[in-house]
């Protein structure tokens, strides 16, 4: 911890001073590069796990592997173990990534005997010291120690002989990704893998924490569990069905920017319903949002449903009523509104994450295997932001991409990434 600590020190040094210092730096995890002397941390990080190795008689060690996934998310032409062991052949991968020649039966053993435990660790580390600077600005009223935390799930899809990974008939299998995006600085902070049809809420509780403002869509609704967000010392604003049984105490009145909000109205009452004891014990707010969104630029249509059975996805309604519920008594209805409108970059990091990381074919079939992949591959969007100082996005990871395979100049990456900067100040 104190090596890593005192590698996060040079963070503020630029890209071009630090190279003028460390001319070529070895970054465990990553390919060689050149003025990112703050990277060193996560060869720190990485060199814990490598005490552990598949078998006493083979050469791959945890590190080694992990170094592998994480390469394999800066190259599209890696998709495979096949890929993966090749480049144990290589000599310069071996000489940057210190790995030695290791067989498929390795490589495949390997999902299944490393803990994911100790990958969450270093997750959970890294994540903790990388802030993105376009992180979305904290709303008025809510107080700086508070974190805006967004919790959804994204599923991931799966052979159908992955019988673990049950989710709607017996072909159609998938896992699904529970992730807690804090969404002032722009980072994951917490994941869970499940099967396909595991519970949400489930999930949710078994990693409450204090402190947080959790943002919450229509699959979490359980009065039980805002409760349990209340006890666990947080808060929550949540998407309610429009047939909640409620009881209005009273009526707060709105003002301007309310309204401009497509604030509708805005009730403080008992939720649930008493008779039942689905009532919750303490009154909550219970506010009425217009949301009226731009025409759809898409001109295929989406489908109600996934297949026969009763399983709906996403549709775009250009036009509709939102019912939110929070135990906040102290913001205006135009921030609980703007802080439920913040949900959606939630979705917009799983977009990143399935289509431009590209994270879409699953190295292990095995649950153990698929969470050290998905681990992997958020430590690879946490190196981004760290490296860029802001959020990933597609342009950023192509400029990084061509610069790790040597076919961009580290001029021309900071040159590109000082272009993104300033369009996004013009924003």
């Amino acid at each position: 911890m104190a090596q890593a600590e005192a590698a996060s020190k040079p963070a503020e040094l630029s890209p071009v001073a630090a190279s003028r210092s460390s001319p070529t730096v070895r970054v465990a995890g990553v390919l060689p590069t050149v003025g990112l002397f703050y990277l060193q941390q996560i060869g720190a990080l990485l060199e814990r796990l490598h005490q552990q190795k598949t078998h006493p008689n083979r050469n791959l060690y945890f590190d080694h592997y992990i170094s592998l996934l994480l390469l394999s998310y800066f190259n599209p032409v890696i998709h495979g173990l096949r890929q993966l062991q090749q480049l144990t052949d290589m000599q310069k991968v071996r000489e940057h990534l210190g790995v030695k020649h290791a067989s498929l039966g390795s490589l495949s053993e390997a999902s299944q005997v490393f803990d994911p435990k100790a990958l969450a660790g270093i997750f959970t580390q890294l994540a903790g010291q990388v802030t993105a600077a376009d992180g979305l600005k904290r709303p008025p009223g809510v107080p700086e120690d508070i974190a805006l935390i967004a919790v959804d799930g994204s599923l991931l899809e799966a052979l159908a002989r992955m019988v673990w990974a049950v989710w709607l008939e017996k072909y159609e299998n998938a896992a699904k990704v529970h992730l807690h995006f804090d969404l002032s600085r722009g980072v994951p902070v917490y994941i869970d893998l499940t099967a396909g049809n595991g519970d949400e809420k489930a999930s949710l509780r078994q990693h409450l924490a204090a402190a947080c403002l959790y943002i919450l869509d229509r699959g979490y609704v359980d009065y039980t569990l805002y409760q349990e967000i209340i006890a666990a010392k947080s808060s929550f604003v949540a998407r309610l069905r429009c047939n909640a049984a409620l009881e209005t105490i009273k009526s707060r009145p709105l003002s301007a920017a309310d309204r401009a909000a497509g604030v509708v109205s805005d009730e403080e009452v008992w939720l649930g319903d008493a008779k039942t004891g689905t009532q919750m014990p303490h009154p909550v707010r219970v506010i009425k949002v217009h949301v009226q969104n731009p025409p759809s630029r898409s001109l295929k249509p989406k489908l109600a449903k996934v297949n026969g059975k009763v399983k709906i996805i996403r549709t775009y309604d250009e036009e509709f009523d939102a019912w939110l519920v929070t135990d906040r008594m102290d913001l205006a209805a135009e921030i609980i509104a703007l802080i439920y409108r913040y949900r959606w970059h939630v979705e917009l990091f799983f977009r990143w994450f399935k289509c431009v990381l590209g994270f879409r074919h699953l190295f292990s079939e095995s649950p153990n295997g698929v969470l050290l992949q998905v681990y992997a591959a958020l430590i690879a969007g946490l190196l981004i932001v760290l490296w860029t100082g802001r959020k990933p996005n597609r342009y950023a990871f192509s400029l990084i991409c061509f610069y790790l395979q040597g076919w961009a100049t580290l001029e021309e990456l900071l040159a590109g990434l000082e272009r993104l900067k300033l369009k996004a100040a013009k924003r």
